[in-house]
């Protein structure tokens, strides 16, 4: 069981320990608060310090104010890593610093006291107890913040000119100029502020044994800032590395690089943009080491401890950049990257009913890219029209969320290998995949009910291809209201046939939901409205063709749902993924 350190301190007894020794690792992300925190903090201290403006008000020995909590892991350094906290904390020092710089010029005794128990807590002291001045109680090693060491100048030296323009330069002027202000408001309240803050501004320190630890207690503690992501613990180990021959500067360059164009293009229910683009490459290594298992690993298990030397080679971070940078085009539509035909397919995939096909397509990428990062258009085209097919049969034969993992996993490592893909050992029977798909309730919650339409969209020839931004939704072309009005339809299994939806644009399905056919024709086909205000028209070309009928009834719900099941059986087996039929034996 972990062991864990937690005793709520003030902060003069936290800061002056002998150990506090802290440091901001490489893996954490750069200063942030600016001064609407700064302005904030000033204000809550202030008030709790002079509860309503009276400095006698205040109970030196019971009143606490709460600043959260600090996580740290003593780290090979016998260093307090800081997990958790480093706003707080940094801007605690600048704070103190900054009344330190006041002090310096006070002759007191109460002012000269202060101030030593202040330098106590920012630098460390000798086994006099005497500050050296030299020596500081925080350092940070952020790989991605450019300017640490003006932290350092300012805490060290009293260094915060008007050219220095980072965060904790403008927060330093600016807790300077809140103590000269203050000291001209409230000169006979002076010595208090500062020795209130050391004494009754209480922090929770929670020492952890590991950093896995440390991180496990931030995660469950932590609901306002930004938790470290596997990534960020990633970066840590590509600095040490890039750092041990002598490339630093280029990796912080490069790493901001591919921090941007993922936070720009990858969209994540958990985990961070980054997280994102270490996971679709893990499936590429994975397959290299050939490894089929359905139980995928925890990412920060993948790279910390199965694969630890992924993180301490350049061609690693090259291929990163390379990946993302593929996903970007893709992302983007890049009719410069890729042609009007592959971009079609690669809408389609859009909507697979199963999230696989990017980290396959990722494998393929990584396999099969040239010197410029791009791939043989007709390759590529055969590979996304296979995996279509075969991802949105499995899906109807054999539902389940993990389902796919087993045939998908065998042949990633097939590509690595730079064997053919062929789904051999998964090939389907083309019986089994017609009653499926008859039988199968094409409600519109299924992922594979928008699936298939918008494969069957993208069929059309005459279908230009539409835009990744515009958000579709499943059309009753025959719809609910009218059914449930005239009861039109032989039942209501009808009405919810694949024969009977079509993709269309949500701002026009609003509309266009509870009309006949000859109503929904203007909503179909756009019109002007009283006020002369143009509203475009649905994309689907299929919908307009259907617009010019008189009417849309049961016969051609059944007909155009019959034509969608023979043309994607026809579909799987143009890519070869129907066992033969066997030949009957004769008595």
């Amino acid at each position: 069981m972990s062991k864990l350190n937690i005793d709520q301190k003030c902060i003069k007894d936290l800061f002056i320990d002998k150990k506090a020794d802290f440091l901001i690792p490489d893996y954490q992300r750069p200063y942030a608060w600016g001064e609407v925190e700064c302005q904030t903090l000033w204000d809550d201290i202030f008030s709790f310090a002079f509860p309503d403006d009276d400095f006698s008000k205040f109970n030196s020995d019971s009143d606490e104010y709460y600043l959260g909590s600090i996580v740290t892991f003593n780290n090979a350094n016998s260093k307090k890593e800081i997990i958790d906290g480093q706003q707080r904390l940094i801007t605690l020092m600048l704070l103190l610093r900054a009344f330190y710089s006041k002090f310096g010029n006070m002759k007191d005794e109460n002012s000269r006291n202060t101030m030593a128990t202040i330098a106590k807590c920012i630098w460390k002291t000798n086994e006099f107890g005497q500050p050296c001045f030299s020596t500081l109680k925080i350092d940070s090693d952020v790989a991605s913040d450019e300017y640490k060491k003006e932290l350092l100048y300012i805490l060290r030296d009293d260094i915060a000119t008007d050219d220095m323009k980072s965060r904790y330069a403008q927060n330093y002027r600016f807790f300077k100029e809140k103590i000269r202000k203050f000291l001209d408001e409230y000169p006979s309240y002076f010595a208090y502020l500062p020795i209130r803050i050391l004494n009754n501004c209480i922090l929770l320190p929670i020492e952890a044994e590991s950093q896995d630890t440390a991180l496990r207690i931030f995660s469950t503690l932590n609901d306002r800032g930004k938790p470290l992501s596997d990534a960020d613990i990633f970066k840590a180990d590509f600095y040490k590395f890039y750092s041990s021959i002598g490339k630093k500067d280029d990796f912080i360059k490069r790493w901001k690089y591919l921090e941007t164009i993922c936070e720009e293009n990858f969209k994540t229910n958990s985990g961070s943009p980054l997280d994102e683009i270490f996971t679709r490459y893990m499936y590429y290594e994975r397959a290299k080491r050939g490894i089929k298992s359905s139980t995928t690993e925890a990412l920060r298990k993948f790279y910390k401890q199965i694969c630890p030397e992924l993180l301490k080679k350049e061609e690693t971070f090259d291929n990163l950049i390379s990946l993302a940078e593929f996903w970007v085009s893709v992302g983007k539509q890049d009719d410069a990257a890729f042609s009007d035909e592959t971009l079609r397919k690669l809408f389609v995939l859009n909507y697979s009913p199963n999230g696989m096909w990017v980290y396959f397509l990722s494998v393929y990428f990584m396999q099969y890219r040239d010197a410029d990062g791009k791939l043989k258009e007709s390759a590529l085209n055969t590979f996304l029209d296979k995996m279509t097919a075969f991802t949105f049969a499995y899906a109807l034969t054999n539902p389940g969320v993990n389902a796919l993992r087993t045939p998908i996993y065998s042949e990633m490592i097939n590509v690595v290998n730079g064997q053919e893909v062929t789904y051999k050992d998964f090939l389907f029977e083309e019986d089994r995949v017609s009653l499926s798909i008859k039988n199968f309730a094409f409600y519109n919650q299924r992922p594979i009910t928008k699936s298939l339409l918008t494969w069957w969209a993208l069929r059309n020839d005459k279908q230009p291809l539409l835009d990744l931004d515009i958000r579709f939704e499943i059309e009753h072309i025959y719809p609910k209201n009218r059914y449930e009005n005239e009861k039109g339809l032989s039942s209501d299994t009808i009405l919810e046939s694949l024969g009977n939806k079509a993709l269309l644009e949500k701002r026009i399905n609003i509309r266009a939901s509870d009309y006949r056919l000859v109503d929904k024709k203007k909503y179909y086909n756009g019109f002007t409205n009283a006020r002369g205000k143009v509203k475009e028209g649905t994309k689907i070309v299929e919908l307009l063709d259907i617009a010019k009928k008189g009417d849309y009834l049961e016969s051609d719900i059944a007909e155009r749902e019959e034509l969608i099941f023979k043309t994607f059986i026809d579909y799987l087996k143009e890519n070869g993924l129907v066992k033969p039929a066997q030949p009957e034996t004769q008595e």
